[in-house]
């Protein structure tokens, strides 16, 4: 049988025994401490030097001017330089995956939208991170409605006519997109989905090449953002049917929306916000978010949006949080219901 060796009880009075247990209670309070008081005296301090936005699309894009205009803006509220840093790739994964690798320290932040970050849980088998739970929302900023458009060769006027002419000729029509996942992808596909009818995607590579092939009749349709097509509807080198949201843009008034012309549930926009990497301190998200929820209260910065056709959003933390937990499992119906998938 073995016996378990008794180790000998030091000899303390219990006075001296207080003493050492003290000594260590105040020993793991100050280190506590000290782990803890950096972090707080960076959120006091922050920012201290300049902030890089990632923008994970190219230059001169329509998601650029408004990033340099938040930069802008954003380099005011907060007294120090907004740095914007164009990182494309990937449907926007690229950047969006640099800022989730960066140290959470509130110098690196994400200026992103719909198109990038739904897809990358919707669409993508090997996800390159996960919006949900590898990244911060911060404040959303604007957003801007889709539009359908088509090319006035199909003497099309309506968006009942649309619907009728696809469901006699199917996959006839070719809706072009800026890429598989984009807004002007999932836009047309949500559209298929509710009329119900069959169409051919083609992708190209950027809003221009779509423009140039449905303006030159190779395409027959597309659901870009309204900023992008109300200039050659203006022209009439397109032929817009209807804003798909609730309320007219102000860019095109005299287009009516979906829900006036009997389609209440074919709603697409396309959203723009700040995000941060995970472990961001919440006292710098909360000063980006206040920064921003201001800068939207003045009528000058109002006015630039409005000058762009987008529409001022702003809003809670949790806003953004659910905006985009219903945008995942809404478009994820729709990329299910197209079978569109990306490794």
């Amino acid at each position: 049988m073995f016996h378990r060796a008794s180790m000998p009880r030091p000899n303390l009075p219990s006075s001296s025994l207080r003493r050492l247990l003290g000594g260590m209670l105040a020993g793991t309070t100050l280190a506590v401490f000290n782990a803890l008081a950096p972090a707080a005296a960076h959120a006091d301090t922050w920012p201290g030097k300049p902030i890089r936005l990632i923008l994970p699309a190219a230059p001169g894009g329509s998601s650029d001017p408004l990033a340099r205009m938040v930069a802008e803006q954003l380099g005011e509220s907060l007294k120090q330089s907004v740095i914007v840093e164009n990182r494309p790739g990937a449907n926007g994964n690229v950047g969006s995956a640099s800022v989730v690798r960066a140290p959470a320290d509130g110098y690196t932040l994400l200026f992103s939208w719909t198109g990038t970050l739904v897809p990358a849980n919707t669409l993508y088998h090997n996800k390159p991170y996960d919006p949900q739970k590898d990244l911060v929302p911060m404040v959303l900023v604007a957003s801007v409605p889709n539009i359908i458009v088509v090319q006035p060769s199909l003497k099309i006027n309506s968006l009942d006519e649309l619907t009728a002419y696809a469901k006699k000729n199917p996959d006839k029509l070719n809706f072009g997109s800026t890429g598989s996942g984009s807004s002007y992808h999932l836009s047309g596909e949500l559209y298929k989905k509710t009329a119900g009818v069959a169409m051919m995607h083609v992708p190209y590579n950027s809003p221009g090449a779509v423009f140039t092939d449905l303006v030159g009749d190779r395409l027959q349709l597309a659901f870009p953002g309204v900023t992008a097509a109300a200039p050659l509807v203006k022209d009439g080198k397109l032929k817009a049917l209807a804003v798909m949201a609730p309320k007219r843009s102000d860019m095109l008034p005299d287009v009516p929306t979906t829900a006036e012309v009997g389609y209440p549930t074919l709603l697409s926009d396309t959203w723009f916000g700040l995000l941060a990497p995970k472990g961001t301190p919440p006292e710098v998200v909360s000063k980006v978010n206040s920064a921003i929820n201001d800068a939207l209260k003045t009528p000058a910065f109002r006015n630039k949006l409005a000058a762009l056709g987008f529409v001022p959003l702003g809003g809670t933390q949790a806003q953004f949080v659910k905006t985009i937990d219903d945008d995942i499992t809404k478009w994820g119906e729709v990329v299910r219901f197209s079978g569109a998938k990306i490794d």
